[in-house]
């Protein structure tokens, strides 16, 4: 392995580019890229350039997720995934996603033209985060054959479907089963920043993810009438603001209840939306998360009959919509041992866990072996521009990988998969 100076400027570099790329958005005074935008279209030219230079073939697929293709010793041979997404949330940290990227360039750099076993392929994922079209994984996805007409047809605030957004850059929504992950697909490996406060707490710098906690995301629409704020008796109202906020308390009483269990309202929308009228349309988000599916059902199920029992007795209807159930996700038990072998190896001690955030992994996981390292994040932050990550645990992280790809490249085990593909 490189001495430990040569690893802390390759990670002083890696969290340069994190940040040139935060520099590229949509909006003014802070961080977005959302699913394919002109924000993403220039990150993809630069993002693409450091992967030419790094000894990849650059594509974009027709569901917008950039590719780069490091070949192996033997022209036939079957390929590594290695990648995170690309996208972001509204005024997002530097390091979400992005850095999962940047590291999977940073290992092919470090092999310096050195041919593995096995091909890489570097995936910058077009979107994760559920941003622009209020569904979450567009570009994972594609990569195993979910990216369907219902997907495709649903519209942003502009009315522009998905399907018009390929289209419009510049590629073809008939060429997305062309996307799919290809048989001689070994596994996905995926660095990640936490995106919470465990890691710092134990004095970890690097996190083995088990599996992902399974997600409900849904939205709700409560339906009152629009009238006067002056003039309207409070109680002859029909005030769909009242209720709302009366089933949003009601979201975080049942979250409390049971460990372990998460449920946000983040986001809502009121119409008519001004100071002095009643609102007649309350619209509003619920997202779920338990590493238990039953305990997640539950909650979810009793959220929703709550809403119907609020809206009752508010004098209001609702009307409710499942946007995302997907399950909990175990991650590869033999990725899982590789990973803290390699962690071993560079002096680091590690830590299992269960991710409550969704990931594009948990999502490869339907088709192939998949696995997540998690970087630990200072303060726990994520989502905000204050994100951050130490030099020395992006080296660790860079140091574990490579051990890694040598460990792979000499498994038995991994020599199976490789047969099998």
């Amino acid at each position: 392995m490189e001495h430990s100076v040569a690893i802390a400027d390759r990670a002083e570099k890696v969290i340069a580019r994190c940040k040139r790329l935060a520099s590229i958005t949509e909006t003014s005074g802070g961080t977005c890229r959302t699913f394919l935008s002109d924000a993403m279209r220039e990150c993809y030219r630069v993002v693409g350039e450091w992967l030419e230079a790094a000894g990849a073939e650059v594509t974009i697929d027709a569901a917008g997720n950039l590719r780069g293709f490091y070949p192996a010793a033997q022209s036939d041979a079957p390929r590594l995934l290695l990648g995170s997404h690309l996208d972001t949330v509204p005024d997002a940290g530097a390091y979400d996603g992005v850095l999962g990227v940047i590291l999977a360039i940073s290992l092919l750099e470090m092999l310096e033209d050195r041919k593995l076993p096995f091909a890489i392929e570097v995936i910058g994922f077009s979107e994760e985060e559920g941003i622009r079209f209020s569904t979450p994984f567009i570009g994972s996805r594609a990569l195993v054959g979910k990216l369907d007409d219902e997907l495709l047809n649903r519209t942003d605030t502009n009315g522009v479907s998905v399907r018009t957004a390929i289209e419009n850059f510049g590629l073809k929504p008939a060429e997305i089963s062309q996307a799919i992950v290809k048989n001689d697909s070994l596994a996905y490996l995926e660095f990640h920043i936490e995106q919470g406060p465990v890691l710092e707490s134990l004095g970890i710098p690097l996190g083995v993810v088990e599996g992902i906690a399974g997600q409900t995301r849904a939205e709700f629409i409560f339906l009152g009438r629009a009238n006067h704020a002056g003039t309207t008796p409070m109680n002859l109202r029909h005030d769909a603001m009242s209720g709302a906020a009366e089933w949003i308390l009601e979201v975080e009483r049942v979250a409390k209840r049971e460990k372990g269990l998460v449920a946000t309202v983040g986001r809502i929308a009121a119409t008519p939306n001004a100071a002095n009228v009643v609102a007649g349309q309350v619209r509003v988000s619920l997202d779920v998360r338990h590493k238990s599916d039953n305990v997640r059902a539950r909650a979810a199920e009793f959220l929703a009959v709550q809403a119907e029992e609020i809206a009752h007795r508010c004098g209001l209807t609702v009307e409710q919509k499942v946007l995302l159930n997907q399950p909990t996700v175990s991650m590869d038990p033999f990725l899982i041992d590789q990973i803290e072998q390699a962690a071993v190896k560079a002096n680091c001690k590690t830590h299992r866990m269960v991710s409550g955030a969704g990931h594009d992994a948990m999502i490869l996981a339907e088709n192939i072996p998949a696995a997540m390292i998690f970087l630990r994040t200072p303060g726990g932050v994520s989502h905000h521009p204050s994100e951050s990550v130490s030099v020395e645990d992006v080296a660790k992280a860079m140091e574990c990988g490579m051990f890694l790809l040598t460990q792979l490249a000499g498994s038995a085990e991994f020599q199976k998969r490789m047969v099998r593909a």
